[in-house]
């Protein structure tokens, strides 16, 4: 009978953020239980992690230093800089699996937590399912940051988002836009890119620096403040709690008009996010402001949906006082909702000097066309059946001329419970260009919990089934009507880009 072979095991070692005190005791226990400590270097050969354990390593351990082939400079690895990575990884777990096979035990040194930004997952990913594998955590530097600042970084509800620096500007622009508290990682040469995504999403003036958290030289300021040529790679960004904190600096009363979307959080752009969470006071038809969630410390002023000018007048007033004010409103506000009240308010005196900016948002046309297909997809007109604002006569004009220039038609405000004969007079103005079979999307409450999407010819279009929260989207001479998939199928709605005498 063969006897079994005895592996030893691998230690994924987190030591903290540099203060040797960090360390906790179980990473301690487990660099005394190895044969082999290994840690990643430079070319340089100095490495921090070896420095943050020195004093628990003895002098019959065998080391194996780990060193990068590359850092940030160039390479002529036929591979790229990627592809000398891979194969230094590869040699480098060849090396540790050659003293696990000898029945040696491994630590593997990680600065900070091994499985968070850290080299250790490298040779996790390629060992740990062949060894006996301890994973040891580690405090991290987002932790030490937050303790380093005497700030705290997230609380109650708020989310914390954790950014590489080497993100595209954009891309870190919409996430710090977005969040509520962040911490930008791997600073350095990103330092610029990183702080001129602050700057763009508007966080710069509450972003604080931290370098070297927990070790000797450790150095915190304002990242508006920091010397980019100062900046090493063991630096971070943070953007703390924005509960009670005290501005970093007094900032010009605004308005900002912020679209909503249709329904719920996955139809809300980033910029939007974060404007509503920057926002010191909140106005708007109450049903919407419900829809943003409760910061403490900001305002909420809900009204009622027939007051567009007196709500806009208050938000200017407001952000006279130095307010930072979001309007709040429905799928995109320049579509039939507040972004016009709060500009024709705010072109006259007293409120010509207030800053006013508009958000888009996704227009309930555009969801309810992406449920049912693309009937968008060619020339289209936008209608608010709504005679409240305007008569009917406009509205029915308006109607005729869509149709005869054979536009799909998007049609708002369809109806609600004192206005139940529009949809219905509509469809006869309709059908004096269109045929019965042209298709019409019913679309309600599209991205919310009571969502409807119904494929219907307009001439079976019901009056009855239509109401305030539904929008209608009424096909051309050119949209088609198809089912897709087995059986019966899933009917689709779309709209040819080409004319036939095209």
């Amino acid at each position: 009978m063969s006897e079994q072979k005895t592996t030893g095991r691998l230690y994924g070692v987190g030591l903290g953020p540099g203060d040797p005190s960090l360390m906790t005791l179980r990473a301690v226990e487990c660099i005394a239980a190895a044969d082999v400590v290994a840690y990643h270097s430079a070319r340089h050969g100095r490495s921090i992690a070896r420095s943050i354990a020195e004093r628990h390593l003895r002098p019959d351990h065998i080391e194996e230093r780990l060193v990068y082939p590359v850092t940030v400079e160039t390479t002529d690895h036929p591979g790229g800089y990627r592809g000398a990575m891979e194969e230094f990884y590869e040699e480098a777990a060849a090396r540790l699996a050659a003293h696990l096979d000898a029945g040696r035990s491994v630590a593997v040194l990680a600065e900070g937590d091994p499985l968070f930004y850290s080299s250790y997952m490298h040779m996790h990913k390629r060992l740990a399912d062949r060894y006996p594998t301890e994973v040891v955590p580690g405090v991290t530097s987002v932790s030490a940051a937050a303790a380093a600042l005497g700030t705290p970084l997230v609380e109650g509800e708020e989310v914390l988002t954790i950014l590489p620096g080497t993100l595209p500007e954009e891309e870190l622009t919409a996430r710090l836009a977005s969040t509520d508290s962040a911490v930008v990682m791997k600073l350095g040469r990103t330092f610029p890119t990183v702080r001129g995504a602050l700057e763009r999403s508007g966080r710069l003036a509450d972003a604080r620096y931290v370098e070297r958290a927990t070790m000797a030289g450790q150095r915190t300021e304002r990242l508006a403040e920091v010397d980019p040529e100062s900046v090493p790679y063991f630096s971070v960004a943070v953007l703390p709690s924005r509960v009670d904190a005290v501005p970093a600096a007094e900032k010009r009363g605004e308005v900002v008009v912020v679209g909503l979307g249709p329904a719920g959080p996955l139809w809300l752009t980033p910029e939007a996010r974060g404007e509503l969470a920057a926002a010191q006071d909140l106005v708007g038809y109450s049903t919407y402001i419900d829809r943003v969630p409760v910061r403490p410390g900001q305002r909420r002023h809900p009204s009622d949906n027939k007051v567009e000018s007196e709500r806009a007048e208050f938000a200017l007033d407001l952000a006279r006082q130095g307010r930072r004010v979001a309007v709040v409103s429905s799928g995109d506000p320049g579509v039939f909702a507040m972004a016009t009240a709060v500009l024709e308010v705010a072109s006259q005196d007293p409120y010509r000097e207030v800053p006013v900016r508009v958000l888009p948002g996704m227009t309930a046309a555009h969801a309810a066309a992406s449920r049912a297909g693309a009937p968008l997809g060619h020339d289209y007109a936008v209608i608010s059946l709504s005679d409240r604002l305007k008569p009917w006569e406009v509205i029915a004009e308006r109607l005729r001329a869509a149709a005869a220039a054979d536009l799909v038609l998007a049609l708002y405000n369809p109806g609600s419970r004192s206005r139940v004969w529009q949809v219905g007079k509509a469809r006869e103005l309709l059908l004096e260009h269109r045929t019965p079979d042209t298709p019409v999307v019913l679309g309600r409450d599209v991205g919310g919990p009571e969502e409807s999407v119904r494929i219907v010819r307009l001439g079976d279009l019901d009056p009855a089934e239509v109401d305030m929260r539904t929008i209608l989207l009424v096909g051309s001479s050119q949209t088609r009507a198809v089912r897709r998939g087995a059986g019966n199928g899933e009917e689709v709605v779309w709209t040819p880009r080409r004319y036939p005498e095209a």
